[in-house]
């Protein structure tokens, strides 16, 4: 579900994700980054085949594995630039990280391989007649802000949150707050939810593990007779109640 800005996201858990939409500014702040890294690179390779040309000569080789290494290197670059990052990065260029973007699924996923090749095979069509003019056009046309290749392959372009260091479960201080906790009206299902959320929130990214701590702590506030509060307050009054249970005897 989405808005003018915002993709919304249910989750298995019963709790709404939402992300800011990056629009066509942002991305092309992100594209001319990456393209002067391509630039960057092609011309460090310019530089070192008139290096290696003389030697090739002096010792015989014909021009021909050379230009056709160079037409091969120049598709790679392009073509492999964007799906390679994206795919190694968690759906982040160098420009997307330097903009704080990041491609996802549609359901909130992180994309994979296949869908970072997908959505980048497209990119020839996005940007025809060469100043992305179709991909322009086709997001100005999306709720979603999405060109040819984010149909394709399901994907949409996010903001995301400046990421900081995320405390590790054991490192942010449960105990002093366990003691004051009455958890006898947490629910199986509720104790279930928060312990799933602790045992998965060191796989998400820092913006959704805020927002998924704060509305399920906002849940499970009202059942301990706690006080919701931000992060990363929020996170701690979940593993005061999972340890609070737990010494209890119960566990999920």
């Amino acid at each position: 579900m989405s808005s003018a800005n915002k993709l919304t996201i249910e989750t298995p858990e019963q709790t709404s994700l939402e992300f800011p939409l990056a629009g066509i500014g942002s991305r092309f702040l992100a594209l001319a980054a990456d393209t002067i890294l391509q630039v960057s690179v092609v011309l460090a390779l310019l530089v070192a085949l008139e290096m290696v040309y003389p030697l090739a000569r002096l010792l015989g080789s014909t021009s021909q594995w050379m230009f056709a290494a160079a037409i091969v290197g120049g598709f790679l670059l392009y073509e492999g630039y964007f799906a390679f990052f994206e795919a190694v990065w968690n759906g982040q260029t160098p420009g997307k990280r330097l903009a704080h973007l990041r491609v996802m699924k549609d359901d909130g996923r992180p994309i994979g391989v296949y869908d970072a090749i997908a959505r980048n095979l497209l990119r020839i069509v996005d940007q025809i007649p060469g100043v992305y003019a179709v991909g322009v056009i086709v997001m100005l046309f999306s709720r979603q802000s999405k060109r040819l290749g984010d149909h394709v392959a399901g994907t949409v372009v996010v903001h995301e949150q400046a990421l900081e260091a995320a405390r590790p479960f054991a490192d942010t201080g449960a105990g002093a707050e366990a003691a004051a906790l009455d958890t006898s009206r947490v629910s199986i299902e509720e104790f279930q939810l928060v312990e799933a959320f602790l045992q998965r929130r060191s796989s998400l990214e820092t913006g959704v593990r805020r927002g998924m701590a704060a509305q399920i702590a906002e849940r499970v506030a009202a059942q301990v007779s706690g006080e919701p509060a931000p992060w990363p307050a929020c996170e701690r009054l979940l593993e005061a109640v999972v340890e609070q249970v737990r010494a209890k005897g119960f566990r999920a």
